[in-house]
């Protein structure tokens, strides 16, 4: 599978963003899809998590209640909508996806190209 995120850009703080990730090859309703995130002079990090049906989720302590991972399997595309932005959540976001469930995160096969988000204070 091919991912390839889209979305990102400058925003101001408690701003919000969507990002999008789409899919071309087969059975994308196959895998599990997530969501990761580098900052400038950190190590990638985990930030969300779905099941291929989309049920359950999980989210990074950072981000819980203020993200949310979606996916449209009709469209091949996974979401993921950000609030309440802070200038820590400034980083390059990455689209990931594994065969089967989406748990353990460290074990996403599959990679896009990253999309970039800084959040101006």
């Amino acid at each position: 599978v091919q991912l390839q995120a889209s979305g990102g850009g400058l925003v101001q703080a408690g701003g919000s963003l969507r990002l999008a990730c789409a899919a071309s090859g087969r059975a994308f309703s196959s895998y599990a899809m997530g969501w990761f995130r580098q900052a400038p002079g950190k190590e990638r990090e985990f930030v969300a998590v779905m099941s291929r049906s989309g049920v359950p989720t999980y989210y990074a302590d950072s981000v819980r209640g203020r993200f949310t991972i979606s996916r449209d399997n009709a469209k091949n595309t996974v979401y993921l909508q950000m609030n309440s932005l802070k200038s820590q959540d400034t980083a390059v976001y990455y689209c990931a996806a594994r065969a089967g469930p989406p748990e353990p995160i460290s074990r996403y096969d599959y990679w896009g190209r990253g999309t970039l988000v800084t959040v101006s204070s």
